[in-house]
């Protein structure tokens, strides 16, 4: 178990004693984000491809493969990226943990993982930016769940205390939102043991008590949620602060950015039409996510997403503020203006950058 690499090299600069981590776990950490790029040059495509002199550029962006219900994937299905100037280039999988620090060293190109993953790379000096606001929690779609096995005595965040908990990475959502939750009851949230699977594999250490609680996010919640003979589902995020943590954005590498603006845009603007379909058609949308990742439709969750992909700035608050309180801001040189960005947003009046 090892926390994201931006966490270690934030603690170093800052020297917080709040987060320690051995070295050699970051070593290992450091080891394997460089070793990322070469893999993943071995399966990209080149940035841009011209048939012919007179054709137009295609910019092609790395982006990882894993089990989770992301628009990327959904604009895909629909065909959105056929007639594009801008397309995906699916590099394979690669572990949650590592899919910001393979951004920041440019092996990625676009990433939707969690804004405060993106906070902490921003804080150690990483050249990323979050671009689109990607999903948002609601009551009904709640960005991420709380399981328990069947009968097990734990009934809310005040009896998990010393309990062990199984999330999807380090320093993400799942990680300080159940902190910051367990903190609010008065309870010592140092006392919680956290293990890290993929959000589809969270199920079988739960049953096997490894875990005493699974944190699993759309899709692959809903699978837990079917099964009641198994599982039982204490609450959502949206229960713990309605909704306020639960944005999920989408970020860009900033050497891409500088270099690719107007595919960027385009992006955005792919993005923010497939959050409306999906909005408009869930039904169908889940149906679309089910399939391609083999789920029973009964068994698959979803996200609803912000239709226009505008970000809004409260939600990039929350986290600011959650670092702040956590000590892992650099005083004097952190705003929030940092992390992201809403000028590559054609419904924010952004045609193009360049």
């Amino acid at each position: 178990m090892y926390y994201d690499i931006w966490f270690y090299l934030m603690e170093e600069k800052m020297n917080s004693p709040k987060l320690k981590i051995r070295s050699i776990r970051a070593l290992a950490c450091v080891l394997l984000v460089a070793l990322l790029p070469v893999f993943f040059a071995a399966c990209s495509r080149t940035k841009s491809d011209k048939a012919d002199p007179g054709a137009k550029e295609v910019v092609y962006f790395n982006y990882p493969i894993w089990v989770y219900y992301d628009l990327i994937y959904l604009a895909d299905d629909l065909g959105y990226f056929e007639d594009a100037n801008v397309k995906p280039n699916y590099v394979g999988q690669v572990a949650a943990g590592q899919m910001v620090p393979s951004l920041a060293t440019g092996a990625l190109d676009v990433v939707n993982r969690h804004t405060p993953l993106v906070i902490a790379a921003v804080e150690a000096g990483a050249n990323v930016k979050v671009f689109a606001a990607g999903s948002k929690s609601t009551k009904a779609n709640p960005h991420m769940k709380y399981f328990v096995k069947a009968g097990s005595p734990i009934k809310g965040i005040e009896d998990m205390e010393g309990k062990t908990l199984g999330i999807n990475s380090f320093g993400a959502c799942s990680e300080f939102v159940t902190k910051k939750a367990i903190r609010e009851k008065g309870l010592d949230p140092s006392t919680l043991t956290m293990i890290t699977a993929p959000d589809s594999e969270q199920e079988v250490p739960l049953l096997r008590g490894n875990t005493d609680v699974a944190i699993i996010h759309p899709l692959s919640s809903g699978r837990a949620s079917a099964n009641k003979k198994d599982f039982t589902m204490l609450f959502s995020d949206w229960d713990i602060d309605g909704g306020i943590s639960g944005m999920c954005p989408y970020s860009v590498n900033g050497d891409f950015l500088e270099k690719h603006p107007q595919a960027v845009a385009e992006l955005t603007e792919i993005l923010s039409r497939a959050a409306k379909w999906n909005n408009a058609n869930p039904e169908k949308a889940r149906a679309l996510m089910a399939e391609r990742f083999g789920f029973a439709l009964e068994e698959a969750e979803m996200f609803e997403f912000y239709e226009d992909q505008i970000i809004p700035t409260e939600n990039i608050q929350y986290w600011y503020d959650v670092f702040k309180d956590e000590g892992l801001l650099t005083p004097g040189k952190s705003k929030i203006e940092n992390y992201y960005t809403n000028d590559y947003n054609p419904a924010n009046g952004a045609k193009s950058r360049g």
